[in-house]
């Protein structure tokens, strides 16, 4: 049974397609839009299809950003010469936390996963391979502890060896089958200091 109109209705159902969002949070974020004042909920709107509109992935790293290279690939006090891989933007971010890492990211936006039809092809190895020709002295791998995460690890490590480049792995801080962005920044200090050669 149906108990608010069709624009809450559809306010809520729209909200639940968000990921870790249930009906309970949806209809939760749905009442407040609603009872907000019109400024705040043209504002939020605006935010959003401005942020659709602009954001981009960097043309180096593959994170999001509003230019043609993020905020980190720009900076002139980053160490270029250290890359760490990552899944995902969000985990990225995770590590940006610490602020113990003073490197560049390689953003994969996946990883090797055969029972889904996904290969090295399909996420972006190539264009990490492409940047060791940079002067990169180390590529630390910070994939999930995942049985993909550890695959693709394992793919990027070989790889990247036969390009005559050190790479590492951080260390087992991180539990398995976690993921990055709920992990706390001690953690994943701890991990990004404990990393060893693969």
């Amino acid at each position: 049974m149906n108990y608010y109109n069709s624009h809450i209705s559809k306010l809520i159902e729209e909200f639940s397609k968000l990921p870790g969002i249930g009906p309970r949070s949806a209809a939760r974020i749905a009442f407040h839009i609603v009872n907000m004042p019109k400024e705040q909920t043209i504002s939020l709107a605006d935010a959003i299809m401005t942020a659709k509109d602009k954001v981009k992935k960097c043309k180096k790293c593959y994170t999001l950003t509003d230019d043609e290279l993020c905020p980190i690939c720009s900076s002139p006090k980053r160490d270029h010469s250290v890359i760490m891989v990552v899944e995902t933007t969000k985990d990225l971010a995770a590590y940006e936390k610490t602020n113990r890492f003073d490197g560049v990211y390689h953003v994969l936006e996946g990883v090797i996963s055969p029972e889904l039809g996904i290969g090295p092809n399909e996420i972006r190895i190539k264009e990490l391979l492409e940047r060791m020709n940079d002067g990169v002295a180390e590529v630390i791998v910070a994939t999930n502890s995942s049985v993909e995460g550890e695959a693709t690890a394992m793919y990027i490590s070989k790889m990247v060896k036969m390009l005559g480049v050190k790479v590492s792995r951080i260390a087992s801080g991180v539990p398995v089958g976690g993921d990055l962005e709920n992990i706390d920044e001690v953690t994943l200090f701890r991990a990004l200091e404990g990393r060893r050669e693969l």
